[in-house]
């Protein structure tokens, strides 16, 4: 009897194997593979990308970034092609091919006595444009007075002036947000991200969700299009001092790809008579160009450092 049962046990397990590995049946899906596996990184890996936002916007801003990707931990930046000090750094770019800079496509000119227009004609963008003939200081100003399509025509004149300039374009992102907090001007970030084949800077999924914008990045695997795990976003404790809050941040980055962006500039006249916030821009130059403990921190934690060329390049591949 024991037998029979053991040659029946056989046989009923025999039939499962083959109507499992019958011809046509599917195997379980795989997991996914990380960006950072992508990337060639192990899943438990830390992999930062130092960002430089609001390049070109002084020449304090592009001798910070300069020494910077040089000298420190700043490991790419975004340009404002409309600022005043785009030449000198489109210069830099084209004499430094290694350096990593995406663009900071600019809608606004937010501050009150340094001011800067479009790149496009004024009447191909006139919502875009305050009576004199600047950029309005604020993203609610564009939203109010501009439309979708201008937006998508100064920020393809920005690319195009960028390519003009030799610059080898990294990525994208949005000064002050303006293509990224109303779904009608995402939907323009989300098109030029496809248009120019980047991978463009987005939100961390569990901020996108409480805003009503859970979706976007499944949007954005259906296009092909790549963007960091998670970004460092107005973290910031009120009362926590500049150099605290970024070696804390630093402390408790997770595995996986995380953007963080600083906007550093060398303390000076120029930056004193730009913003209020000069101080903290050279505390941000300092503290990723050449403070000890901070690069010691990310060397303790193991943190690999990447700029967004990676990222492009893996996005085009993937073509």
């Amino acid at each position: 009897m024991r037998r029979i049962i053991l040659l029946f046990v056989g046989a009923l397990i025999a039939i499962l194997l083959l109507t499992t590995m019958r011809p046509g049946a599917q195997a379980p899906a795989a997991a996914k593979p990380s960006l950072a596996e992508r990337l060639g990184y192990k899943p438990t890996d830390i992999v930062l990308i130092v960002n430089a936002d609001d390049v070109g916007n002084s020449h304090a801003a592009n001798a910070a970034v300069r020494h910077g990707m040089e000298k420190g931990l700043i490991t790419s930046g975004t340009i404002m092609v409309p600022a005043p000090w785009f030449e000198e750094i489109a210069a830099y770019a084209r004499a430094t091919p290694t350096a990593d800079f995406g663009l900071h496509l600019t809608h606004t000119s937010e501050w009150k006595g340094y001011k800067w227009g479009p790149v496009a004609s004024r009447d191909s963008v006139a919502g875009l444009v305050t009576p004199l003939g600047y950029l309005w200081p604020d993203i609610e100003s564009v939203y109010k007075n501009a439309t979708p399509e201008q937006a998508l025509t100064e920020a393809r004149a920005q690319v195009a002036k960028a390519k003009a300039s030799g610059i080898d374009i990294t990525h994208l992102d949005s000064h002050m947000g303006a293509l990224q907090y109303d779904m009608r001007y995402h939907a323009v970030y989300r098109a030029l991200a496809k248009e120019f084949d980047m991978p463009i800077r987005m939100g961390n999924q569990d901020l996108l969700a409480k805003l009503g914008g859970g979706h976007l990045r499944g949007e954005l695997d259906a296009d092909g299009t790549i963007y960091p795990d998670y970004l460092i976003h107005d973290q910031r404790r009120k009362g926590e001092a500049v150099d605290v809050y970024w070696k804390r941040i630093i402390g408790e980055l997770k595995p996986g790809v995380t953007e963080l962006y600083i906007h550093p500039a060398v303390a000076g006249d120029e930056s004193q008579h730009i913003t209020n916030s000069w101080k903290e821009r050279d505390t941000e130059y300092h503290l990723f160009t050449d403070d000890a403990s901070v690069k010691q921190l990310m060397d303790q934690r193991g943190i690999k450092r990447i700029g967004w060329r990676p990222l492009r390049d893996l996005q085009r591949k993937g073509r």
